[in-house]
């Protein structure tokens, strides 16, 4: 009982800290003794490991002593992660490697199949597909570990003391799995990081210290680290950096190890990353639910003004428990990079709040909200998932969050209709809350006969949302045709920071063809991308086999309006390409395509 009663302590409401100093302080050791509880019952302990691989074209030798470059930066790295997960309070949980005999990293050697002019920074999944069996032949398995592949693809010039890069850069993962893929140059070397001389030219970032490339490049280590081990990109609040520089997971990648050179105040680890590490398998050494599915499940969600800002908040249940709750504040553009967090620990009844502030001014935006479950789980880290909302930041800065307050108006209506339920949802169509907005009312009305067939339009009707006249052929790029909804959990038709009532999915590459009779004069609508998809989409109106109109390249954060002269035309196309730049994330959406007669 006494225990009991100290984790009920330790998890109660939290009062919103006025500095990051308190805030940790407050929020870690609630969220630790959530997490060491359950770990620490019928424990199931397992040392697992960072693996690291040197892969180099086959008509190129690795770069001169890449084991003891690469050994001096990625232990520097550990010693990062370590000090700063213990400044948060987490105690130095950290990396952890493999070392030989001569008490350097194992690094596994791959010789690509290729020569170096076969490869370039989209080469990726190549080159991973080459080092599999050499690290299956060591004992690996490389679908359930954590690798960093660095790659043997720098030009470095030391008489003209140039260097270019042609590697992938990249990484991804879960608490399960991930790859990093770095570049390796004779010049990436811990012991120039603290050196503002001699100079180098880079091809990217141009003439620079040797000391400032080895921020940018073992800083890069680090970041694409955190992204195989399953951190999204996050940035500083205002107070963080003022305490503690520049995020690791924002642009903390550049700024590594710069207080060195007394040119800064070096990266850290947000709350937000410590939270999302601490469950991580290689830093806590649990493997305790790891194979389970998220299972969180919120209710009692609510929103409210607070000043400019806003306090989102609620129940979680799951099992294993919710130890952290992470909410990134992400303003239109600059992909996920200028998202900032808030974070909350559940008291004993599950019960969160989320204090939503540093907001981004005259920014649509999109709140996301994580739940950290005490296996390594991140409840709701995917963009599909429905704990996501859009809102919008006034120029002075104040929240708009009325779009926050439809979404969870109609949170219960689109969960039944997710899980089939149309009778239930029917009846939560009738409710006060949604009956009592007019515009709510209709989206409700609507998404119920999203999947119905469609009645015939009136042979009289002077206007008609055209996603009430049946296509004569329709095809989408991704997913399945779908009108006056999104095919996702959240469904409502957000774009541009708008909510509309009525439209149509046309994921790249789409076409929706019509066969008019000639009666309407105009059709008017919006092309916009549905709001938290970051693909960038084209769209066309032709008219019996004219072009009448199309689009810029457009994004989620600007919407199309268009009026369209349809007299006399008898087929009608709409459609939508990729823009040139692949169809990945290209969730194109017609909004309220309206025929007038």
């Amino acid at each position: 009982m006494i225990r009991l009663f100290i984790l009920s302590l330790l998890a109660a409401p939290l009062a919103h800290s006025s500095t990051p100093q308190e805030e940790i302080a407050a929020k870690v050791p609630a969220a630790r003794a959530i997490l060491d509880a359950w770990q620490d019952k019928d424990p199931v302990k397992a040392e697992r490991k960072l693996h690291v691989i040197l892969w180099t074209p086959n008509d190129r030798d690795p770069a001169p002593r890449f084991r003891e470059r690469l050994t001096a930066a990625l232990l520097d790295i550990r010693n990062f992660y370590a000090s700063e997960m213990q400044r948060l309070g987490f105690g130095p949980r950290t990396l952890r490697f493999d070392h030989a005999d001569d008490g350097l990293l194992r690094i596994h050697l791959v010789r690509g199949r290729h020569p170096y002019a076969h490869y370039n920074g989209d080469s990726g999944h190549e080159i991973r597909a080459e080092s599999l069996p050499t690290l299956r032949a060591a004992g690996i398995d490389p679908d359930n570990e954590t690798l960093v592949i660095f790659c043997n693809m720098a030009n470095w010039d030391p008489e003209k003391s140039t260097i270019t890069q042609n590697s992938p850069y990249y990484a991804g993962g879960t608490h399960r799995n991930g790859t990093a893929w770095q570049v390796d140059s004779p010049i990436l070397d811990l012991a120039l990081l603290d050196k503002k001389q001699p100079m180098v030219r880079d091809g990217q970032y141009g003439n620079i210290s040797v000391g400032r490339y080895n921020s940018i490049f073992i800083g890069g280590i680090c970041h694409e680290l955190g992204h195989a081990l399953g951190l999204p990109h996050n940035r500083e609040r205002p107070d963080e950096a003022k305490a503690f520089g520049t995020a690791l997971m924002g642009s903390g990648n550049r700024t590594y190890g710069e207080q060195l050179r007394g040119e800064g105040p070096g990266s850290f680890l947000t709350l937000a990353h410590g939270l999302r590490l601490a469950s991580h398998p290689i830093f806590s050494g649990s493997f305790k639910g790891a194979d389970l599915q998220p299972t969180a499940s919120p209710t009692d969600l609510a929103i409210r003004k607070d000043g400019k800002n806003f306090i989102f908040s609620g129940k979680v249940t799951a099992d294993p428990p919710v130890y952290g709750v992470v909410a990134y504040m992400d303003p239109e553009g600059g992909g996920d990079y200028d998202a900032t967090t808030a974070t909350a620990v559940p008291d004993a009844q599950g019960r969160f709040t989320l204090h939503c502030n540093a907001l981004a001014p005259g920014k649509n935006s999109l709140l996301r909200v994580v739940f950290l479950q005490a296996n390594g789980v991140a409840s709701g880290f995917l963009s599909a998932t429905p704990f996501r909302y859009p809102y919008s930041v006034a120029p002075d800065g104040t929240a708009n969050i009325n779009l926050i307050q439809t979404s969870l108006t109609l949170k219960p209506l689109i969960a039944a209709l997710n899980t089939n339920q149309i009778d239930q949802a029917k009846q939560l169509a009738q409710t006060a809350p949604i009956q009592a907005d007019p515009k709510i009312s209709q989206i409700a009305q609507r998404l119920i006969n999203a999947t119905a067939p469609r009645p015939a339009p009136p042979a009289d009707a002077k206007t008609l949302p055209l996603s009430d006249l049946p296509p004569a052929t329709v095809k989408v790029g991704y997913g399945r045709p779908i009108r006056d909804r999104l095919p996702d959990q959240n469904a409502l038709l957000v774009s541009g920071g708008q909510l509309f009532t009525h439209g149509f999915y046309a994921h790249a590459h789409a076409r929706h063809e019509w066969n008019l009779d000639g009666t309407w004069k105009t059709l008017t609508g919006t092309a916009g991308v549905a709001e938290g998809y970051d693909g960038s989409v084209r769209f066309t109106i032709q008219a019996d086999g004219k072009t009448l109109w199309q689009s810029p390249v457009t994004k989620s954060d600007k919407n199309h309006p268009f009026t369209i002269d349809l007299t006399g035309v008898k087929s009608l196309i709409l459609s939508t390409d990729d823009a040139g730049d692949g169809p990945s994330s290209d969730w194109a959406l017609w909004l309220e395509p309206t025929l007038t007669r």
